[in-house]
């Protein structure tokens, strides 16, 4: 592969290519599409499949007024409204479906004709819910996949890059690199090839699938869809449905595309960005931030956690060129598998109790800052402990706690007691988020950065992926806290640190650079 330094490999393998993005409606797929539209804009389309609402039943009612109007596009908009407004109208394709249909739920027509017309599939889409039931789980993450197969083969076995996670890798400890994930709990027989027949095992959870929607119905049966895929998980070796489907989708691919361009991208816990497009930049609540918000709503004391494990946090912005480098080197170089890592652990490490002591020292000193995080100054420490000892605290004061909360609302308390509240929100977040608290693991991204350095340097400053270029308490405290204030919970805004390179140019101008 050409390193020539003043060359970018990604925007000379992209220029004119026509790519089809799913779940842009999500916080990767945004920042992605964000950030072809800002640094790649001799791409020849973008093709967005996007599930109808009942708000905005077309794709590109949706588009509208769902994606342009999130202020990942503020930037775009302050500095070349013209260019956004061409490249919406000029370079962006709405294609109104659903992923988990039958060819996207297209005429048969309409998928032939999107296939002739594009040259990749970047895969964003998928259920990140930890707790969801079994049978949508396998529907979005797993099934929803042979859509994507079919696609590529009808299209002329064209690149596909699926974005899969980290934690694919379950139960499995020590240090993680870059392969094919092995079961930690159950015996799947394994192809010469690597990838695992699951075939027999996803008939048996569609058995139960089936047996469990017969017994139940209505919420009792949602409830039992949750708990069967949490069972099913733990017993084959992972901690949620999420990433168990996750998995068992990547067997899929790795099965059907043999021979063909395929890249598995695993993002670790992904939080706001770093730089691009602005510093902060996040949607949503994450997994790291659902804990920080207890800790500052002061609904949680202490909980489960491992100080000195470390947290695989990596911030939007680098996910995002991850899959634009391996998506350029699948062009470059098709007919191949890739499985990347894009993470800091082993890079970068960050352990839990930095993570948490980042976060106690900035509201400390700080939390006037945080309009919408915090309501005043956390009175309490923030204190992890082993999940043991979590659990038996947590069982000896829920009892006092109940008896006493009971009493009072038999007094006519009618919310009973407050303590009591917030230790089952404890309990909540301990049951979605300790096994990410409590890390047996370190990932590492070696096959990655190795792919950075092929692409050379110019596409090392335009698609940075390294992790070490992250200062954990510069990020946390005055990066991430403010990003969390100011675009998830949409308090005040703060300024931050301009980005350096979002300058817009043309690609005829970045080469020349």
């Amino acid at each position: 592969m050409d390193t020539s330094n003043d060359v970018s490999q990604t925007l000379l393998q992209l220029k004119g290519k026509h790519v089809l993005i799913t779940g842009t409606t999500g916080f990767v797929g945004k920042v992605m599409l964000e950030k072809i539209m800002r640094s790649v804009p001799d791409i020849g389309g973008v093709y967005l499949l996007i599930r109808g609402t009942k708000k905005y039943a077309n794709a590109g009612n949706r588009f509208a007024n769902e994606i342009t109007s999130s202020s990942v596009f503020e930037f775009l908009k302050l500095n070349a409204p013209d260019y956004f407004n061409d490249f919406c109208h000029g370079k962006i394709h709405c294609i109104t479906g659903e992923i988990t249909e039958y060819q996207f739920g297209l005429p048969r027509i309409e998928f032939r004709d999107l296939a002739a017309k594009i040259d990749a599939v970047v895969n964003c889409a998928a259920s990140v819910n930890f707790r969801e039931e079994l049978d949508r789980a396998l529907k979005i993450n797993t099934y929803s996949l042979r859509n994507i197969v079919e696609l590529s083969d009808l299209a002329g076995n064209i690149p596909v890059i699926q974005v899969s996670t980290c934690y694919v890798n379950g139960y499995n400890k020590g240090h993680i690199h870059e392969s094919l994930s092995v079961p930690a709990r159950v015996d799947i027989p394994r192809h010469r090839e690597g990838y695992f027949e699951v075939g027999n095992l996803i008939e048996e959870l569609e058995l139960k699938i089936n047996q469990t929607q017969q017994k139940y119905e209505g919420t009792e049966l949602k409830r039992q869809l949750v708990d069967l895929g949490i069972r099913e998980a733990h017993t084959c070796g992972w901690n949620d449905t999420y990433t168990f489907t996750k998995w068992l989708g990547e067997q899929l691919l790795l099965k059907s595309l043999r021979g063909y361009s395929l890249t598995l991208l695993r993002p670790s816990i992904v939080e706001s960005t770093l730089r691009e497009p602005s510093p902060g930049w996040i949607e949503g609540v994450k997994v790291a931030d659902a804990i920080l918000l207890a800790y500052a709503k002061e609904k949680v004391t202490f909980f489960p956690g491992k100080r000195s494990g470390v947290i695989d946090v990596i911030p939007a912005d680098l996910v995002s060129n991850s899959i634009l480098l391996s998506l350029a080197e699948q062009f470059k170089s098709p007919g191949k598998h890739h499985i990347y890592q894009c993470c800091s652990g082993s890079a970068n490490p960050l352990t839990l109790g930095n993570f948490i002591d980042h976060l106690m020292t900035e509201a400390k000193e700080n939390h006037g800052s945080y309009d919408k995080l915090f309501s005043r100054q956390p009175r309490k420490p923030f204190i992890a402990v082993n999940k043991r000892v979590f659990n038996a605290i947590a069982f000896c004061l829920g009892a006092v706690l109940s008896a006493v909360s009971q009493t009072l609302i038999r007094l006519g308390f009618k919310r009973g007691l407050k303590a009591h509240r917030n230790l089952e929100a404890a309990m909540t977040l301990s049951t979605l988020f300790s096994f990410y608290t409590e890390p047996e693991y370190v990932f590492h991204n070696d096959k990655l950065m190795d792919l950075a350095k092929r692409m050379g340097k110019a596409d090392q400053d335009l698609f940075p992926v390294d992790s070490k270029a992250i200062g954990w308490e510069n990020y946390l405290r005055k990066i991430h806290m403010a990003g969390l204030n100011c675009y998830a919970l949409k308090g005040r805004k703060q300024a931050l640190n301009k980005v350096s390179n979002t300058s817009l140019v043309s690609s005829s101008e970045k080469q020349a650079a």
